[in-house]
């Protein structure tokens, strides 16, 4: 029997998505809920399970469609009817056992047979390798049966590889086709194609990957564009499709800046005695598999400011005439990606201790970064957070996340000479910039904010034994 497998709803708005990456080949034999499909949404990446178990006999989605939600992926043979297909062989499990001289064959027959299928259930794992015998060939495990299989009958997107690390490996010169996986179902990570980075450089043979680029500064990532060569009245170019999340933060931005009247406020405030908590709390926070940074810091300061100046946590709505003043603090915090910036959420910021904001950025950031945040977790904000110390910078004016009113840029603390009770003392200051929306925030209300996120940051203690 065939079954197509459908794009599912995606949620609410989300009409269409992309396809990055297709990770399955005709002929293969999938799991239920295993991953067939790579798609992009107007936020996030996400992989399309399949809802049924049984052989892909067509694949009707290419890298770059664009499908429609309830649009047909692929069509499989059930496995209920790849198992009931040979129902007139129910005597031939006996006639094995009767004929004891060709037990030698026999046993030179079956082990090709579980090797050819990456992980198909019992019954379909005997018909699939005696129709599938000449792709087994390069599965000595199998994990990895999936990735050299599908490399070789789907092409470069056919290899398991999430669009992050793929662009990871373009930029240092990988090729992911020659890179065992060590992932789930033998997906690549990036830790396989820095493994395959530190192998090859221990043979001369990289230079043509660095020739025509320049070295990266110190502490800065290397960002290597793709695209098709072409020109333009001046020379040679590279045209890269706009993807669909860069296309989302394109229309954002500039209906925040039509919409909303930026006005931008700078500060600084001293973190002196912030940064000797932190300094003195890194090693507990190290054994808990976290990075203990300022950013949690921030986070805790500015959902308590957002309790006591409701303005900064509300939105405006001019078509029914009104300030919506939210009742809950969600704080989202801009992480930087190779798709663009992406803003997940941290939901009751203001109810969580510094362990837990510690935990929600670290886990979100990281599902931001490999392509796995859900649409869900980036909806809801109240606020926003742009670390643009963590690249280097110091001041910047921030575009506002509409509907919310107002964002807050941390700039690069560093060491500055400040009068202290009258004596000039070196002091660790962190750069501030607020951008607020005029029409509904007055200057005034965002220094008052501002300087409340200030008392937090300088005086931790009342931020962390708050109420």
């Amino acid at each position: 029997m065939s079954i197509e497998i459908q794009l599912p709803d995606l949620g609410d708005g989300i009409e269409s998505a992309d396809v990055l990456n297709v990770l399955v080949s005709e002929g293969d034999v999938v799991a239920v809920d295993q991953s067939i499909l790579e798609i992009e949404t107007d936020k996030a990446v996400a992989e399309v399970p399949s809802t049924h178990a049984g052989r892909v006999t067509k694949i009707h989605a290419s890298v770059g469609d664009t499908l429609a939600i309830g649009a047909v992926l692929m069509t499989l043979e059930a496995a209920d009817a790849a198992a009931s297909s040979p129902p007139a062989a129910p005597a031939a499990p006996a006639e094995p056992a009767a004929p004891a001289e060709p037990t030698a064959s026999e046993a030179a027959t079956p082990p090709p047979e579980p090797a050819a299928p990456p992980a198909p259930p019992a019954p379909v794992a005997a018909p699939a390798p005696v129709q599938h015998a000449p792709p087994p060939p390069p599965a000595p495990a199998p994990a990895a049966a999936p990735a050299a299989e599908s490399a070789s009958n789907g092409g470069p997107y056919a290899v398991p590889a999430g669009p992050a690390v793929r662009r990871f490996a373009r930029e240092v010169g990988v090729d992911l086709a020659r890179v065992t996986g060590t992932g789930d179902g033998g997906r690549i990570t990036r830790d396989d194609v820095l493994a395959a980075v530190r192998q090859s450089s221990a043979t001369p043979s990289a230079p043509p990957a660095s020739r025509t680029a320049p070295p990266a500064p110190s502490g800065a990532e290397l960002t290597t564009p793709s695209g098709e060569p072409g020109t333009d009245d001046h020379g040679p170019v590279l045209l890269e499709k706009v993807t669909r999340i860069r296309a989302t933060i394109a229309a954002n931005m500039s209906r925040s800046k039509q919409t909303a009247p930026h006005v931008t406020n700078f500060d600084e405030v001293d973190i002196t005695e912030l940064e000797r908590i932190r300094q003195a709390s890194k090693a507990d926070y190290a054994e808990l598999g976290i990075k203990l940074t300022s950013l949690p810091f921030v986070v805790k300061a500015v959902a308590e400011a957002l309790r006591r100046h409701p303005v900064i946590n509300a939105s405006l709505d001019l078509e029914e005439g009104q300030i919506i003043y939210k009742q809950y603090v969600n704080v989202g915090i801009a992480v930087d990606t190779d798709r663009g910036l992406m803003v997940p959420v941290i939901r009751g910021a203001d109810a969580l201790r510094i362990s837990d904001i510690a935990r929600a950025i670290l886990d979100l950031s990281e599902k931001a970064r490999t392509g796995k945040l859900g649409l869900e977790e980036m909806r809801g904000g109240t606020f926003t957070i742009s670390n643009l110390g963590a690249v280097g910078g110091i001041y910047s004016t921030p575009i506002i996340n509409v509907p919310e009113v107002a964002i807050l840029l941390l700039g690069r603390s560093r060491q500055l000479p400040v009068v202290v009770d009258g004596e000039i003392q070196p002091r660790l200051m962190m750069p501030l910039s607020i951008s607020y929306d005029h029409r509904l925030v007055d200057g005034a209300a965002a220094a008052r904010y501002l300087n409340s996120v200030k008392d937090y940051l300088q005086n931790p203690g009342r931020m962390l034994l708050a109420p």
